[in-house]
């Protein structure tokens, strides 16, 4: 039988609707297809229950969508919340194209998803960007200035929208308040893709959610820090600056018209638990890391990101200075079944969620600690990230190289050539090259080198990258 352990469904109309779903053993006429069995193929589809035909009619008469959403947007003080079973992937794409125009300009992040760069693609938006300032000591990101913002603005005052990616993939936050008010001078919204932080503004310890700091619009993903299924995202936004007609729009035209009910009851049950209990839990989740970052602190030569520009919840480690492999490192924890989020030669990124214990970190903690002295080597100077190191350079609208005629060429000769292709270390998935950027020696020294380093090269047509896909001459 289904489960409510801590008693949600009352506070969570999607929840409480896929509980009584599974409780009625229903005969369904409905997609999908296999109709609740389990003797098919197995339990690897239990708990799959429609929108349509499961939590409500296909009419949508029961309005359970529309109220969860309703609770979502009063939660985080929005005009409107939509959900997204496609992730922060399609809430970026939706965004874009709620405040495009083909042929529009926009200031964006270079730390941000490759989602936000297709949704450029979509809704023929043209990219100016901005990069983010770099800590020399780690070769980390610490965010775009508001300044640097400002200053694209005024090169560019017919630009339509900022969008910026905070906090960034390794936890540092930049200054959002700072942004909004740079975009707001000129008129245009903030849209910040705030995927990692859906657990901000939560906690008195926790910086502010991007909306509190004046954002317009901020993308979260639900399955990150929170426990719900993998694709769970929100959208939402306030209504000053964002159309919410155009967003809907947006939200529709790229999202799948069978949104998996189960993704939707696990959104709206995370947040009436972030609701309820997320000060307890989280209460335990930023003391965990704290023990888990003092314990690593005693490692030799390891630099743990800390200090109040770095989400209290992300463990993030700088390995360099201890000479270990960060592959080797990772090896290791996935041997102890202790998988992490990402880890390259030099960096090793953990995600600490609600789910997560003083247990929980302390034996990772442990582990990390028995690895790297075992893998101990000469200290390296750290090396700026693939991701961060490239200053694009825009040649033709993304649209307009990304369904151009193309052609394979090596990779020497395609230097000086305009990409129709996006190429990105993974993760984070931050591009290094983009459809409409020129191919330069600085790019193919950066995919090189991040390549050496471990790190997968994502979403080129040649894996190898013995070739890259340029617009033909």
């Amino acid at each position: 039988m289904p489960t409510d352990p801590r008693s949600l469904r009352a506070d969570a109309p999607l929840l409480d609707a896929w509980l009584r779903f599974q409780e009625s053993a229903p005969t369904p006429f409905t997609i999908p297809g296999h109709k609740q069995r389990h003797d098919l193929v197995g339990d690897v589809v239990a708990g799959d229950v429609p929108l349509y035909g499961g939590l409500d009619t296909m009419k949508l008469s029961a309005g359970v969508l529309s109220e969860a959403e309703a609770r979502a947007a009063r939660l985080w003080a929005a005009d409107v919340c939509r959900f997204s079973t496609g992730g922060a992937t399609h809430a970026n794409q939706a965004l874009a194209l709620a405040v495009g125009g083909d042929g529009g300009t926009v200031i964006v992040s270079r730390t941000l998803h490759r989602s936000l760069l297709i949704g450029l693609v979509l809704a023929g938006l043209t990219p100016v960007w901005v990069r983010p300032e770099v800590d020399t000591a780690t070769g980390l990101p610490l965010g775009v200035a508001p300044q640097t913002v400002a200053a694209a603005l005024a090169e560019h005052p017919e630009a339509l929208a900022v969008f910026v990616g905070d906090p960034s993939y390794v936890g540092t936050v930049g200054d959002v308040r700072g942004l909004a008010q740079a975009a707001h001078a000129h008129g245009v919204p903030l849209i910040v893709d705030a995927a990692w932080a859906a657990h901000f503004g939560f906690h008195p310890d926790l910086p502010p959610h991007p909306l509190q700091c004046g954002a317009d619009a901020m993308v979260t993903s639900a399955h990150k820090t929170l426990p719900a299924w993998s694709q769970a995202a929100l959208v939402l936004a306030r209504t000053e600056r964002i159309d919410p007609a155009r967003l809907d729009v947006g939200v529709e035209a790229t999202a799948t018209t069978s949104p998996a009910g189960a993704i939707l009851a696990s959104i709206d049950a995370s947040r009436a638990l972030l609701e309820r209990d997320g000060r307890v839990l989280l209460t335990e989740a930023i003391a965990a890391t704290h023990a888990a970052r003092e314990r690593l602190k005693q490692v030799k030569g390891l630099v743990v990101l800390d200090g109040p520009g770095v989400d209290p919840v992300k463990l993030t480690l700088v390995l360099s200075g201890t000479g270990a492999d960060g592959n080797a490192v990772e090896q290791d924890l996935i041997a102890a079944g202790m998988p992490v989020e990402s880890a390259d030669r030099d960096v090793l990124v953990a995600i600490v969620s609600l789910a997560d214990t003083h247990a929980t970190l302390a034996r990772l903690a442990d582990q990390i600690a028995v690895s790297i002295d075992r893998h101990r080597g000469d200290a390296r100077p750290p090396v700026e990230p693939a991701a961060y190191s490239v200053e694009p350079e825009v040649v033709v609208p993304p649209r307009e190289a990304f369904f151009a005629v193309a052609e394979p060429v090596g990779v020497r000769a395609a230097v000086g050539r305009i990409s129709a292709e996006l190429i990105a270390p993974y993760p984070p998935g931050i591009p290094v090259l983009a459809p409409g950027e020129k191919v330069t020696p600085a790019v193919i020294e950066a995919l090189d080198s991040a390549r050496s380093a471990g790190i997968r090269i994502a979403y080129a047509a040649d894996p190898t990258l013995s070739t890259i896909r340029v617009v033909q001459i």
